[in-house]
């Protein structure tokens, strides 16, 4: 089974659709993914996300905070409920452990370095859509991808992430251990 990381942005906000409890009037403007078995980056306008569909039906989906946004919005692309393939979310492996989120820029200039961090935030994405900027567009999802990757990579190689405390010089060193199984892969905290 492959392994996609994969990260959308979107054409909206949620103050553009009446708040979070309207999380699927939320429309995807791009979906980006690296798969492991093609060592591959690829990108999906809105118009090529039946393409990403097929891909993701193969392969055990990586993301961050992926399964209470990204699955989400996507669901109402796809005859499948991508919800329920096999999923690797890296903010939900925190969050149960720590019972806090940590927001993926944070987590990635802890464990990357200052050159790990994210190029822009979700806000400017919708910004570029809106403006007819999907070249940068583009690159700032795939971006995302990338640190995600390197961070999903720590996690395989290490077994552990450094979370910073807030108000705190001191990090946590935090146990994520990823199991990779043939059948749908699981993960578990020590």
């Amino acid at each position: 089974m492959d392994k996609l990381v994969f990260d959308i942005e979107t054409k909206n906000t949620f103050d553009d659709v009446g708040g979070r409890d309207h999380l699927k009037d939320i429309e995807v403007s791009i979906v980006c993914a690296y798969s492991y078995d093609q060592d591959k980056y690829f990108s999906f306008f809105e118009n090529e996300l039946e393409a990403f569909g097929e891909m993701a039906r193969r392969s055990l989906l990586v993301g961050f905070s992926s399964k209470r946004f990204d699955a989400l919005i996507l669901e109402k692309h796809y005859a499948f409920n991508i919800s329920a393939l096999p999923h690797f979310d890296i903010l939900d492996e925190i969050e149960n452990s720590l019972g806090r989120r940590v927001s993926l820029d944070v987590l990635a200039k802890a464990n990357l370095g200052d050159g790990g961090g994210k190029t822009a935030s979700g806000l400017d994405a919708v910004r570029f859509y809106r403006e007819g900027q999907l070249d940068l567009l583009k690159e700032y999802c795939l971006q995302d991808v990338k640190v995600t990757k390197e961070v999903f990579d720590l996690i395989r190689k290490q077994g552990y992430l450094w979370i910073p405390q807030k108000y705190q010089a001191q990090m946590i060193k935090l146990p994520i251990v990823y199991v990779e199984k043939e059948a749908p892969a699981q993960s578990r905290l020590i």
